[in-house]
């Protein structure tokens, strides 16, 4: 049963007002909502939730089994940690299954709704309902400002009055779902530093002559060892086991799409076709020792993949006996270190998520609220703080809109 709404009020400020109904801020207005509080949320986005629902393919991968604060990159590496221990996946799964939603686990504890992504949106719908949160969209903000002790928010029709403003609208990524920099423009209009945003979890371009020897493998996936990265600069160095996907204009895939987020214009990846170990067992198994060494990768490797990386360490053709002692460590370092420098990424378009965002620095953690303005919020993909990918920014989204729901006041 729907609980009634709280009836809008002009001359009674409200307790919160959210701008941006995506995923953080739906769950924030819900939880504070059922807390007992006023909440008003208003997007400018004709139809909400759009985001969510095309993500994981449709099916929404709504958090991960195994997220925790190891998976997500920050200037402030700690401050995800307090919101993360106080709404875990399993608190958004048992959620999820007070719906009934059907689930399943996809890989290394990637969680996808069985049927499509709009039963998430629905549950925060109607999340927001049991707590009598107010909606309005479409609606425009024109100014937001500080009136004594309360927020001041303007729109085309009038203005709302709020004891706390939260910032829920998202990161740049998919500019034709309606994607702006609305959050990071306020922050700096209040002097809250914003740590630089570029594109995150997206392919990324070669070069023409990088990519040349690829060119007949376009839509080829295979499994690699991929490192990005350095760890003195921004956010460090990481090493990921995923799959690889040879595409027209580069390089994509999983490997490709988590390497993006560590990758600086100007750098070289690292990319492990095989293993060491693996490519050491391989070579040295004297059973093979007369096959072409064709042959001998395609034991390991796609047989097109294999045929390439022969060429390009020149010994296509030749049986593996053959092949000399420089020549075998040419094909080493080719299948175990080969070093290849991006000439940037796809952009935004092509993002899953945003990279960089609200300062951490100039937030507390336990509320996400601005140290130097009070009652002032910003939560989910606008903040410095962005996940691997696998479910881990839903989380993420999950996480600091409880945070700050649970730190809202009645007035």
């Amino acid at each position: 049963m729907t609980a009634p709404a709280h009836p809008a009020s002009s001359s009674k400020p409200w307790d919160a007002i959210i701008i941006g109904a995506g995923a953080a801020g739906l769950f924030c207005a819900g939880v504070a909502g059922q807390r007992g509080l006023r909440v008003l949320v208003l997007d400018h986005a004709r139809i909400i939730g759009e985001k969510i629902r095309i993500s994981g393919g449709g099916h929404c991968n709504f958090t991960n089994l195994h997220s925790a604060p190891g998976n997500f990159l920050s200037l402030n590496e700690h401050f995800v940690k307090g919101p993360l221990a106080r709404y875990t996946p399993a608190d958004f799964v048992s959620l999820v299954k007070r719906h009934r939603i059907a689930f399943h686990e996809k890989h290394r504890g990637q969680l996808f709704c069985d049927g499509s992504a709009r039963a998430i949106i629905e549950l925060l719908q109607y999340e927001c309902a049991q707590g009598g949160v107010t909606l309005r969209h479409p609606v425009t903000v024109n100014a937001i400002r500080r009136e004594g002790n309360l927020w001041l928010v303007q729109g085309p029709d009038g203005s709302e009055r709020s004891q706390a403003l939260v910032l829920a609208t998202g990161g740049l990524p998919v500019p034709a779902l309606g994607a702006t920099d609305y959050a990071l423009s306020l922050a700096r209009q209040f002097s809250i530093p914003v740590v630089p945003p570029r594109p995150a979890l997206v392919p990324l371009a070669l070069t023409a002559q990088a990519l040349a020897p690829f060119g007949e493998l376009s839509g080829l996936s295979v499994p690699v060892i991929l490192s990005a990265g350095v760890a003195r600069q921004r956010y460090g160095h990481a090493r990921f086991e995923e799959d690889l996907l040879v595409t027209h204009k580069g390089l994509s895939g999983p490997a490709m799409l988590q390497a993006s987020s560590y990758w600086q214009e100007g750098e070289s990846l690292e990319l492990a076709w095989l293993s060491e170990a693996r490519w050491e067992a391989l070579a040295n198994d004297e059973s093979q020792r007369l096959k072409h060494a064709e042959g001998l990768l395609a034991r390991a490797l796609p047989q097109r993949l294999a045929a390439v990386l022969c060429q390009m360490a020149g010994i296509a053709g030749k049986r593996w006996a053959e092949v000399g002692k420089k020549d075998r460590a040419r094909l080493t370092e080719l299948l175990t270190r080969w070093s290849v420098k991006p000439a940037g990424t796809l952009g935004w378009k092509k993002a899953e998520v945003m990279l960089g965002g609200v300062d951490t620095r100039a937030l507390d953690s336990r509320s996400l609220m601005a140290r130097e303005h009070p009652d002032l919020h910003f939560i989910g993909e606008c903040v410095d703080v962005t996940g691997h990918l696998g479910g881990h920014n839903f989380q993420w989204a999950w996480a600091s809109g409880f945070a700050c729901a649970q730190a809202l006041k009645s007035g």
